[in-house]
């Protein structure tokens, strides 16, 4: 049996790497390089606990207790992801494009910068309403 085989074996009905652990792997790297720069006893520690947690979540067994930790998880940073992805988009386009609320639905509409009043109708309700661009 080759070490190939044998890691391979070790590692059949682990559960691996998902969403959580890579957010756990990111926080411990930014940790550590702060504890680089400002030594910290208690950064120190904390960065112990981040990666101990790693391994641990990455060689269980219990794939569906890690699952539902990852899908707490996601429940939490898919909106964060999607509002850091929002502000990124209106900081680049804030020359060419606004960016407004549907007074329906909520929706945020993106439309090009031409001064004045306009009619717009909304893509996901298709509610039409009238909308002022400086």
């Amino acid at each position: 049996m080759t070490f190939r085989d044998k890691v391979l074996r070790f590692f059949y009905g682990r559960y691996g790497n998902d969403q959580l652990n890579n957010a756990i792997l990111a926080l411990y790297v930014l940790l550590t390089i702060i504890n680089i720069i400002k030594p910290s006893y208690t950064v120190t520690i904390l960065t112990g606990v981040l990666l101990v947690t790693f391994f641990v979540r990455m060689l269980s067994r219990n794939i569906y207790r890690r699952q539902a930790e990852n899908a707490k998880f996601m429940k939490i940073w898919a909106p964060a992801k999607n509002w850091l992805i929002l502000t990124r988009d209106r900081i680049r386009d804030r020359k060419t494009h606004v960016y407004r609320k549907c007074p329906q639905c909520k929706s945020t509409l993106r439309l090009p910068r031409k001064p004045g009043v306009h009619q717009v109708a909304c893509p996901k309700c298709r509610t039409k309403f009238g909308v002022r661009i400086k």
